[in-house]
């Protein structure tokens, strides 16, 4: 997917665990075969291209165009997974990988565990007995730097922005890159919805606090270019 995973997982080390955790990088290289655009093979790069119909894809490629169709529906055309008319449903699959393999996880009996894809997160049960997860939030516009910390349990966390990889959210309207921010941390309950809202309240900008704060279970942080921020009255700060 063009990006770095990493697992940091809680429990016992038993061995159900362990094979949890092979088979969650299992599941993401399946992912990465099925959805990569940089793929020319991918089941969706075929599918872009007009070589093959949906019904011939593996089954996942129609739950998560799916789920790309209800984030464009609930955000009023915001997400977009034909961005400029070319389908990438990458807004969207990287979170929902990440929230499947952190599923395989809690299922084999990690007491918590964080999913880290990019720098979007699932985060599952308790990073220690009585503690919850806190995980930075860069500062877009000052590198090395925090803008805030979000703690909490069973939380997914995305964020999209410029600094790491410049203009690539694109405006669903015009199919040109848009930055309107520096950036847009969304959290909810799962990753897959969560990273297409962030994605969508980063083109709509300033607009997407109250769209957001509208949205049972998802709370928002936006940081615009002269670094001022804004958040939904429920956004989980640490010490909250």
């Amino acid at each position: 997917m063009g990006t770095v995973f990493s697992f940091d997982v809680r429990g016992p080390d038993i061995p159900a665990l362990r094979r949890a955790l092979d088979d969650a990088v299992t599941l993401l290289h399946r992912v990465d075969e099925v959805f990569s655009t940089y793929r020319p093979d991918s089941a969706v790069s075929r599918l872009g291209r007009g070589e093959t119909v949906l019904e011939e894809c593996p089954s996942e490629v129609a739950l998560v165009l799916g789920l790309c169709e209800e984030a464009g529906r609930v955000s009023g055309g915001w997400f977009s997974h034909t961005p400029g008319g070319t389908l990438d449903p990458s807004g969207l699959v990287k979170g929902w990988a990440i929230e499947a393999a952190a599923r395989l996880l809690r299922e084999a009996g990690a007491s918590g565990s964080c999913v880290n894809g990019g720098g979007d997160l699932q985060l599952c049960g308790e990073a220690s007995a009585g503690a919850p997860w806190r995980i930075g939030v860069a500062d877009p516009l000052r590198r090395g730097l925090l803008a805030a910390v979000v703690s909490g349990r069973d939380l997914a966390v995305a964020t999209t922005g410029t600094a790491e990889r410049g203009l690539h959210v694109l405006d669903p309207r015009t199919g040109r890159p848009v930055a309107p921010l520096a950036s847009a941390t969304v959290t909810g309950p799962g990753a897959g919805l969560t990273d297409a809202y962030a994605t969508a309240a980063f083109a709509m900008g300033g607009a997407a606090l109250d769209w957001v704060a509208s949205l049972d279970g998802y709370e928002a942080l936006l940081i615009g270019r002269d670094g001022r921020t804004a958040c939904t009255p429920g956004f989980p700060r640490s010490g909250s």
